[in-house]
């Protein structure tokens, strides 16, 4: 048993804060004019980046809706053994259905709020009851989970909660002409000007400002995978439906903008209680965004991201030792006597080709020593791929994209799963390590701007990091309306 030891708050405030300054000087200073964003080719949803300039009139108040279906379905597949949070290697379908309402409303000079209810139900693919009247035990089975419509938490009935609640403020720091701002979900058109700093405070999603990429960030539009759509190694703090409370800054000044967060981890590792007391337990996040203007004037982006998990987390290693000492399997929960930190750093590229085709690539590793504590079991990885708009053929609706992932757990992680220990979304009782291979595909049927059907495959190799364990194909059927 360890000590235990509280980490000084102020030390880890005062080196996120120089991190910050040391980010912005070097990128920022003698920035050219950032050139227009990457536009998203898999997305119906209006690009949120400034436009050219224009006189527009701020809009006061703004109401969308959208409406997701996923239903996916695998077969069977060869398993030497498996556990209660393995993929079931028996055919089996899961479904699941989320509606959201999207309100805004400016409240003032700069300063907007909004509001989003959503309904849910359904479960992730997983392990099916063993006998009737037991509940579907879903999104379980692959780190690099197959869809990121699913939550961690699944209901065969229809329930509602608010996902998101914030205010935003926005402050205008010159830098030129005012720039046009398209209205879109949870943002209200208006202007901007080209140098500007943008605070969020209160619930909402980390990847709302963090990590985002315009080819492959939108489960409801593009590719399904969450290590395809977000950094594999990207441990950041929500609860079990991937939202949380906290705040974020964003500094932009020509080609360069800089973000910083704090956010609320979950009371007890992947938990639907947020943190209550502030600071207790959180995570900071900072990136840093460099705008591109390559191959022949294509607009680009290349972002650096670091972040720190501050909390009480169980080591592999800890519950492994423990769990041989009194016969029983190991469990995280039963180490998190400390206080630590878990870091971990990525990069994410984005880069238009062509005006109707986007390459993107992500890199991401952390900390292994710990165990995950919001989002999944991934260590390190590596991912990337093509996003091609359905213009090139005449279809202006449509899209298709190709991606590939590959997932990776520390030594002391796998240490734990090949004793039986069980985690975030993985454990097979036993591990016969390999990395996971992950190969993604879709197809949007674009049949109107606002509504779309979408037809997805995967490829997952060595489900859960386990060789004796698939390969698995997953397909995926996504219907999503939007206005």
């Amino acid at each position: 048993m360890r000590c235990r030891r509280e980490i000084p708050k102020l030390a880890s405030a005062a080196t996120f804060g120089v991190a910050f300054v040391i980010c912005f000087v070097l990128g920022a200073d003698r920035a050219p004019a950032a050139p227009d964003a990457p536009v998203p080719a898999a997305s119906a949803t209006p690009d949120p980046a400034p436009t050219a300039t224009a006189a527009v009139r701020p809009e006061r108040l703004s109401i969308h809706a959208q409406i997701t279906d996923t239903q996916q379905y695998h077969g069977a597949f060869p398993a030497g053994y498996s556990g209660s949070q393995s993929l079931t290697p028996n055919p089996d379908t899961a479904k699941t259905v989320d509606a959201t309402i999207f309100f805004g409303v400016r409240l003032g000079k700069g300063t907007e709020f909004y509001i989003n209810p959503e309904f849910d139900q359904g479960f992730g693919l997983g392990n099916p009851p063993a006998a009737l009247g037991q509940m579907y035990n879903g999104t379980f089975g692959v780190a690099g989970f197959v869809s990121a419509e699913a939550y961690k938490v699944g209901r065969g009935s229809a329930y509602g909660r608010i996902q998101r609640v914030f205010v935003r403020q926005t402050f205008g720091l010159g830098g030129g002409d005012p720039q046009a701002v398209a209205p879109a979900i949870n943002q209200l058109g208006g202007t901007l000007e080209p140098a500007n700093l943008i605070v969020t405070a209160g619930k909402f999603g980390v990847v709302d400002v963090f990590d985002t990429n315009p080819y492959a960030h939108d489960p409801k539009n593009d590719f399904l995978n969450w290590s395809i759509v977000d950094m594999g190694s990207f441990d950041y703090p929500a609860d079990a439906w991937g939202y949380t409370y906290g705040v974020s800054a964003e500094l932009t000044r020509g080609a360069s903008t800089l973000r910083a967060g704090l956010f609320q981890l979950s009371a007890t590792p992947n938990e639907i209680e947020i943190e209550h007391q502030p600071l207790r337990q959180y995570g900071a996040v900072l990136e840093c965004e460099r705008r591109t203007n390559l191959l022949g004037g294509h607009p680009g982006a290349v972002k650096g991201l670091f972040y720190a998990d501050i909390g009480y987390m169980g080591a592999y290693a800890d519950a492994v030792a423990l769990g041989a000492a009194g016969g029983t399997l190991p469990l995280t929960a039963d180490v998190r006597f400390n206080k630590h930190i878990k870091a971990g750093a990525g990069l994410n590229i984005a880069q238009e080709v062509a005006p109707d085709i986007g390459v993107f690539a992500r890199l991401s590793a952390m900390n292994g020593t710990w165990e995950a504590y919001d989002f999944t079991e991934i260590d390190r990885s590596i991912s990337g791929g093509v996003s091609v708009a359905g213009e090139r053929y005449h279809r202006p609706n449509d899209a298709v994209g190709l991606a590939v992932a590959r997932n990776g757990i520390s030594g002391p992680a796998q240490q734990y799963f090949a004793a039986g220990g069980l985690g975030v979304l993985v454990g097979d009782g036993a591990l016969s390590y390999a990395g996971e291979h992950i190969i993604e595909t879709y197809y949007k049927l674009g049949i109107s701007p606002a509504f779309g059907l979408t037809f997805d495959v995967q490829r997952i190799t060595n489900p859960g990091y386990d060789t004796v364990r698939g390969p698995v194909s997953v397909y995926g059927l996504r219907y999503h309306a939007q206005f």
